[in-house]
């Protein structure tokens, strides 16, 4: 029963963070793109293409295999977490960039996170090769993922002044209950989280440090500014772990493959902060 409750009240939750964010996006958001195409482009790139290969790399490097392999390469196919704004703001970035990236990438991930997902299976599971491609699953995806943001901005586009209202209501809200969902899943597993941070701990952390060090100095090597540079790097450094669990366990029904991204939801926020941190002090140097 309480597995049953729990199954039915993460996809709930995240729905909820999803509709919070449609409430803060417009069309604007999807077209801003046009303004600075070449930071959008870069940052995409390296979130869509360069970062699945990082984790592929380092998924061989520590010998992870079988169900964790695929809850890490499920973590790196999720978009960018809600709170990569948050420390774009810290940092000095450029929060409107933030928001179109965080539009396009919950867009993109309801095709890109089914197949990545796919293919990890046939890679890392036997037998696996389609059950990430079943088109029960990617519905569902897009279910979980789409559909509220749509329905957010829908609700944005008629109700403007109650959508403004409710902002901040509807996002303390969903982290009010998406801490009590993951607090949850972490203690329904959290005999394998401890059997296995040893090795996943390791994996996460040089996930998300080497994730903001590519978000961040890859569009600077293109002469991409500051600003949209930090931006980019907390876009890409801080992936939506509560995406990767919710779907791990309410699509995927594998408690086990959600692990990986709930041992990095904890971690992640220790290198973000500090990259946050170091930028702000750099850019407050800077004008000096």
């Amino acid at each position: 029963m309480g597995s049953a409750m729990f199954s039915i009240l993460l996809p709930v939750a995240l729905a909820l963070v999803m509709f919070g964010l449609g409430l803060t996006l417009t069309v604007a958001d999807f077209t801003r793109v046009l303004k600075y195409p070449k930071a959008a482009v870069i940052a995409l790139v390296c979130q869509m293409i360069v970062l699945p290969v990082l984790c592929l790399g380092l998924i061989l490097l520590f010998g992870l295999g079988g169900v964790l392999a695929v809850g890490m390469m499920l973590l790196v196919a999720s978009p960018g977490g809600t709170s990569a704004n948050l420390f774009s703001h810290l940092a000095g970035g450029d929060v409107a960039l933030n928001v179109t990236l965080t539009a396009i990438n919950s867009v993109l991930a309801v095709f890109t996170l089914p197949l990545v997902v796919g293919l990890s299976m046939a890679g890392f599971l036997d037998g696996g090769s389609s059950v990430g491609l079943q088109p029960a699953k990617f519905v569902q995806v897009f279910a979980i993922v789409l559909i509220p943001v749509v329905i957010g901005m829908a609700v944005r586009s008629r109700f403007t002044g109650w959508a403004e209202r409710m902002r901040k209501p509807v996002k303390i809200g969903s982290a009010v209950v998406l801490v009590l969902v993951i607090a949850a899943a972490i203690a329904q597993e959290f005999r394998t989280l401890v059997d296995n941070i040893g090795t996943l701990g390791p994996v996460a952390l040089a996930l998300s440090l080497l994730s903001l060090a590519i978000g961040y100095y890859v569009p600077r090597l293109f002469r991409v500014d500051r600003g949209q540079s930090i931006a980019s790097a907390m876009e890409i450094g801080v992936h939506n772990a509560t995406l990767a669990i919710a779907v791990a366990i309410s699509v995927l029904g594998d408690k086990t493959m959600a692990v990986p991204a709930g041992i990095y939801g904890v971690l992640m926020f220790f290198p973000a902060g500090i990259a946050a941190w170091l930028l702000s002090r750099s850019k407050e140097t800077a004008r000096v």
